[in-house]
């Protein structure tokens, strides 16, 4: 449907259409009456009755105006993508003047658009984006990957800490930052980093400009950036570095190799003690045991034993507090053999833990897996170790694989194949002895590309409140020569 300008106004149809016939304004000029005052009468279509300006039959819509199409603002296109919302298909311009074809209209005319145009930005111009705060920030990051998922002995979590408050636009993500990186990070006017790999990690006992670690945080602080990173939360998730990892393989499902507990769970302490008691002995031993510290969850419950009318005890308690409880049950022969011990385990946590056990649809053989991992790895070398009565042309079943360094992880599990950053010379030695073809890629060779994947994952977690970029001067420090 056509919309109809308003009246005493002309009307520009899209681009190529040309112009909409002009409704009546006023008193006709003499010349359009065909007076003789003027010396040349223009010529001008005659002028329709309103009612039937709409029922003009409407004509193809151009190339150039369709969904998405860009509309032309003095010469310049103005791509149609998400920005700035428009109530109505009369777009007014504040400046400048509006070219529809060939027909040039002067400031401030509506120009009709079919269909209505629903978003314009401007060129050049990106969408505006709001600021979040660091604590804020922080804490949706640790919702993405909670740090208890990491390793006890990691240091992950906010390392550097501008003065508060402190605000966030712009977040840089890196593998290792090093001190071109953290230039980088300041010539890109990040507020904070990500670096995947602590940069702190043995205690720093004075922040000088002495070593180059110190230097980071010195230069951190200076330009009012924050320092946050993951490291192994990352690579316990589901949706994590390993995950990344996994997809140089083909098609294959995986498991992980040591799966999480869960880093929360209700019961409290390590360990359930139950026991029943009479009537004679209960008070005194409850007494007792409320002397003992990490003691919770203490309960009692009427209960019959052997035909006798008891109470029976039941409470957890940490490692430490179960050997206090153990020795003051012991000195009454009747509780201490009616005494059971559980144990609290958390539980495992799905699809969540160090290293992945991948069995692949259908075999392959290791040239081909080669080639596939230096492909997904953007990788012209790999470090080969076939293992003793294998070929590059033998088949493989299952992959076991870990980022970075895998040996710890990596080290008596039953595969084909171990994929993994880097290991040390005797635990390559027992792999091969054993059948056990190795792939070694460097260790940040397995972790910097997943990277861009975290980028994208981290606009959705974070509802795209604030920029992300990588950064680009990070890399492996190991090269072939």
């Amino acid at each position: 449907m056509r919309t109809q300008p308003p009246p005493g106004r002309s009307g520009c149809s899209p681009a190529g259409l040309g112009p909409l016939p002009a409704l009546p304004r006023g008193r006709p000029s003499r010349a359009e009456r065909g007076g003789s005052g003027g010396a040349e009468r223009r010529s001008r279509p005659a002028a329709l009755p309103r009612r039937e300006v709409s029922a003009l039959p409407a004509r193809p819509r151009p190339e150039a105006a369709e969904e998405g199409a860009p509309v032309r603002l003095c010469g310049s296109a103005v791509p149609r993508e998400e920005g700035w919302s428009l109530s109505s298909a009369r777009l007014v311009l504040a400046c400048g003047a509006v070219c529809a074809g060939r027909s040039r209209m002067p400031l401030s005319v509506p120009l009709l658009l079919r269909p209505p145009l629903h978003r314009v930005r401007a060129l050049g111009r990106p969408p505006v984006r709001a600021l979040m705060n660091l604590r804020e920030l922080v804490s949706a990051l640790n919702d993405f990957a909670s740090p208890a998922l990491a390793e006890s002995w990691d240091n992950v979590g906010l390392l550097v800490e501008p003065s508060p408050p402190h605000t966030v636009n712009t977040l840089f993500l890196t593998n290792d930052l090093t001190e071109e990186v953290m230039e980088e990070a300041v010539q890109r006017k990040a507020d904070l980093v990500l670096s995947y790999h602590p940069p702190i990690f043995a205690p720093l006992k004075r922040i000088t400009w002495k070593t180059w670690k110190e230097r980071l945080v010195v230069r951190a602080l200076e330009n009012r950036i924050g320092i946050y990173s993951p490291h192994t939360a990352y690579d316990a998730i589901p949706h994590g570095v390993n995950n990344w990892l996994t997809k140089g393989l083909g098609t294959c499902t995986s498991v992980p190799l040591h799966p999480s507990p869960a880093p929360s769970s209700p019961a409290e302490g390590t360990h359930r003690v139950e026991f029943c008691a009479d009537a004679e002995h209960l008070d005194a031993v409850l007494s007792k045991i409320k002397d003992i510290p990490e003691i919770s969850c203490l309960t009692t419950l009427p209960a019959r034993v052997e035909g006798e009318e008891q109470t029976r005890v039941s409470l957890n308690c940490s490692q430490k507090a179960l050997l206090e409880v153990v020795a003051l049950l012991s000195q009454n022969s009747l509780l201490y053999h009616k005494t059971e011990i559980l144990l609290l385990q958390k539980p495992l946590l799905p699809h969540t833990g160090m290293g992945r056990l991948c069995t692949l649809s259908e075999p392959v053989s290791l040239s081909d897996i080669i080639e596939r991992v230096k492909g997904h790895l953007q990788l012209p070398h790999v470090r080969v170790a076939v293992g003793a009565g294998r070929t590059l042309e033998s088949p493989l079943k299952k992959v076991a694989l870990c980022a970075g360094s895998g040996s710890s992880v990596l080290k008596g599990t039953e595969a084909d194949l171990y994929l993994t950053g880097e290991m040390s010379h005797h635990d390559v030695l027992d792999a091969v002895a054993n059948g056990i073809s190795v792939i070694l890629c460097e260790h940040s060779n397995t972790e910097r590309g997943f990277l861009s994947e975290l980028r994208d994952a981290l606009a959705i977690h974070l509802q795209n409140k604030i920029n992300i970029i990588v950064a680009e001067k990070d890399r492996d420090p190991l090269q072939v020569a």
